[in-house]
This record gives C-alpha cells, structure tokens and sequence, in this order.
C-alpha cells in the first residue's frame, strides 16, 4: 500500500508543478510529507453483535432505498464486490438497480446470476450509452423507494450504511422534519479493497465550503421524487454529482427573489434542517490507475464541469460572482462582485486570516467554544483537505479582520463600548483606531459572533483576507 500511495502522490507533485510553478510544489510536497508521517488511520469494521443489533432495530423502520449503479464493463471482481456490499447490508429494505450500458457480456452474466438468487437485485439494460449522467436517469425510472442511493460500479458500501440512513430519516422525522439529502464520511481502499486510508472527516452542511469544493461526494442519499425531478445532466458530466447537489441546495433553499436577511435566514435554516450529515465512514472509495480517488488529473474536464455548475448556481440565486479554480484540483473559489454583504444580506461578518511574522495562521476562525482552526499551519499550506485555502462558514472569526454588515454593527458597540470604526481603505472594523494593543481580542470576537450568530446572522470566513501581526 505505501508503495501505491508514493507512485500517486509523485503523479500528483509532477502534475502539480507544472500548473503552480516550483514554489508552491514544494511547499505541497513538504506538507504532503508531513501528513504521510503524521496520519494513522484503520478502517474497523463493525462487529456482528452490533450488525445483529441493527437488524433487529430494522424492523422498526419502514423507509425503502433504491441504490442506483450505472455500470460500463467494469472489472468483474469490483462488480462482485460493490453487489455483495449492497446485499450484506443489516438494513434490509432496499433495491439494486444495475443499468448497463457496455458491451461485456460476462457482466450480464454476473448481475442476472445475483438476480436470480436476490429478488431486489434488478439489472437493466441500457439501450444506448448516453455518458454518466444520461445512463443513471435511465435507472432513476425504475427507482420505487423512498430514497436514492448512489454508488459507483467499482465502489463499495460498509454493511451499516442503509441503517445509518434509516435511523437518520427516523430521527429528523421525529422531530417534523422530511430530509431531502444525506450524506455520510467516506474513505478509500487500495485496488483489492483491503487497506483503507485517505478517511475523509466531513463538516455538516456548509454551503460557502460547497461552493469551494464538492465535499459531500460519497454516501449520496436524496429523496427520491427530488433527485427524479432534477435529474442529472449530460452537459456536466465528470461533475454531475456536484452539479445535481447544488441543484438541490437551491430547491431547498427556495426562491431566490427572497432578499431580505430574514428571508435567506430563515432558507438557510430549512436548508440545514433539511440536509443530515453522518460522520461515519459509510462508503469505500476504490483506487485504481483510472479512477479520479488515485489520479485526479486524468478527468481534467470534470474540474471545468465544476467550475461551470458553481456559475450556474450562482445565476440562479442572483449572485453577481465570478469562479475560478485554485492551485488544487477540484477546488474554487468564488469572488463576489460588487459588495457582498449587500449581495447576501444573510452575512453578518465576513472574517479573514491573522499571520504571524513567523509566516504562520495565528487565529482568525474559531468553533463557538474559542478553539482555533489551522493554529500554526504555515500559510503556504493547505490544511486538511485543503479546507484552510477554503472559503467556508464559520462560528466566530477574529475582530482584527473582519469586514461587518451595517445591520450588526451595534452588536460590536455593545461588545467594545466603542463607536464602530471602519477602515476607508478596506472596509474592514478599524480595530487598531479603536481598541487597545493588549485588548482581549478573541474574548471580544467569541462575543460579538456569538451574538450575531444568535439573531441569526451567517458568519463566513475567507482565507482571501489577511492581516499580519506584529508578533
């Protein structure tokens, strides 16, 4: 496995110097390395008491998936695999929907075998290969669950998967809630599905980082009649998952014409009840010299597919941005134009990035409790999953760098019994003008963002902005 791991992240480093130059692929290097030493990681499978525990609870649960697979001549061990993850699940109210679209006919051989042994086994045969997106609307006609699931022909699911779904469903519903999307934590495996690594933590919804970079990726639920009526679409394929997650975001978010802060407070709030996140390890991601999991560049048209589904998002809210791609592949950035916090008037704070003159994060973003994120990282890295070059919505930024909306402005009054201070340069609060050198910064920020956060204002951070300290 370290061998696998080594020949692709030297197909990476060469790939990525010749797009960022040899100063930003040494940096990449050296922090990739760092990683390398520092991550430890085991895939533990569940235990059978546990499973068995599962299947009991069940029969409690009502709710039916229909786990759709467009399948194109994949090699017939992966099949087997990605099926028998499908049938060994400890929730049982599911269907497979197989669509093929190649042309090998042990392949057909292999899933009507399963078929007949397993009635919620269904192979369809495709009439005429349409791409990726075409092929699996062709199985969305056949879909009858409650829920979709989307899985890859090559990947697989670990057994606790539909259970962890169900359960989720179960327990918004409890609440007077319909989930429109799930979505779960993944990792990958090595060609013969026995070594895990790469475990990717993801955050509850977060919708500036999803317009950064299409974290959600695998275990996709959605429901059924939302993904039927958006469909994919061919003309974004190699990003069609992206493009159809934010598609779905922008249903749930509703009308776009909303423009008051009240109005997009209270979408966002439908929008994060209305999505669940399952930090668990749901689904296998499989590496081979073909797929993107091992050699991203080999789809350098579906980064482009991206690019293109975040503009289309933003046409249709009313967002006046432009979105270009950073250093790394398959992430964005999105440049809003003119004024954001008059664009979005669901923004209270926008925040940015302290640098020490040891050219280190020193602060900027923080949870609600007042732990840093990124404390220490050099400013030329990324971060886990890059997610420190991310514009993303946070729970407190830092008042040394922080652009404010005129309707939280009195907030920061209260907090600092000062008159609010604005940079005519920047735009920014004119912390120095106002403040003294040895004041509380991060007790002053926690406050102040816990109160915007409290009348229901956004908080986004943005790594774009920067201010360097003195020490």
């Amino acid at each position: 496995m370290g061998r696998l791991l080594r020949i692709a992240n030297i197909k990476k480093t060469i790939y990525y110097l010749k797009k960022n130059g040899l100063r930003q692929a040494w940096y990449a290097a050296r922090e990739r390395a760092a990683k390398e030493i520092s991550e430890r990681y085991e895939y533990s499978p569940l235990p059978e008491h546990v499973l068995a525990a599962e299947r009991l609870r069940s029969a409690k649960l009502s709710y039916r998936f229909s786990v759709v697979v467009p399948v194109y001549d994949p090699d017939p061990l992966h099949l087997r695999a990605m099926i028998e993850s499908v049938i060994d699940q400890s929730y049982d109210k599911w269907e497979l929907i197989l669509a093929d679209a190649g042309s090998d006919p042990s392949v057909t051989a292999i899933i009507k075998d399963y078929q007949e042994r397993d009635g919620r086994v269904h192979y369809r045969k495709v009439p005429e290969n349409k791409g990726i997106s075409g092929n699996t609307n062709y199985a969305l006609r056949y879909t009858t669950g409650d829920y979709v699931g989307l899985l890859d022909h090559d990947d697989r699911l670990t057994p606790d998967a539909l259970y962890e779904m169900a359960e989720a469903i179960h327990n918004s519903a409890c609440r007077g809630v319909t989930v429109q999307m799930l979505y779960s934590d993944e990792d990958k495996c090595d060609n013969e599905g026995m070594v895990f690594f790469d475990h990717h933590r993801k955050p509850p919804i977060n919708l500036d980082m999803i317009l950064s970079n299409n974290y959600i990726c695998h275990f996709l639920v959605m429901r059924r009649e939302l993904i039927q009526t958006l469909e994919f679409r061919s003309a974004y394929d190699g990003a069609q998952d992206y493009d159809l997650v934010l598609r779905a975001i922008d249903n749930m978010l509703g009308r776009a014409s909303r423009r008051t802060a009240a109005e997009r407070m209270v979408s966002l709030r439908h929008l994060r009840e209305e999505t669940v996140h399952i930090d668990k390890v749901l689904y296998h991601w499989r590496c081979h010299a073909d797929s993107t999991a091992d050699n991203p560049q080999s789809k350098d048209y579906a980064y482009e597919a991206g690019k293109r589904a975040i503009e289309d998002f933003l046409r249709k809210r009313g967002w006046n941005g432009e979105v270009g791609h950073t250093r790394h592949l398959g992430f964005y950035r999105v440049s809003f134009i003119p004024d954001e916090l008059y664009a979005r008037p669901e923004i209270g704070i926008i925040g940015g990035r302290l640098i020490n003159r040891n050219r280190r994060i020193a602060g900027g973003i923080y949870k609600g409790d007042g732990t840093p994120l990124f404390n220490g990282l050099h400013k030329e890295y990324s971060g886990y999953m890059h997610r420190a070059t991310l514009r993303q919505e946070a729970e407190a930024v830092d008042v040394r760098c922080m652009m404010v909306s005129p309707a939280v402005e009195e907030y920061l009054e209260e907090v600092i019994g000062l008159p609010y201070l604005r940079n005519q340069r920047t735009g920014r609060f004119d912390w120095k003008g106002g403040l003294k050198e040895e004041a509380d910064y991060k007790k002053i920020s926690l406050e102040f963002c816990q109160r915007v956060r409290a009348a229901g204002f956004v908080i986004v951070w943005d790594p774009g902005m920067e201010e360097w300290l003195k020490y």
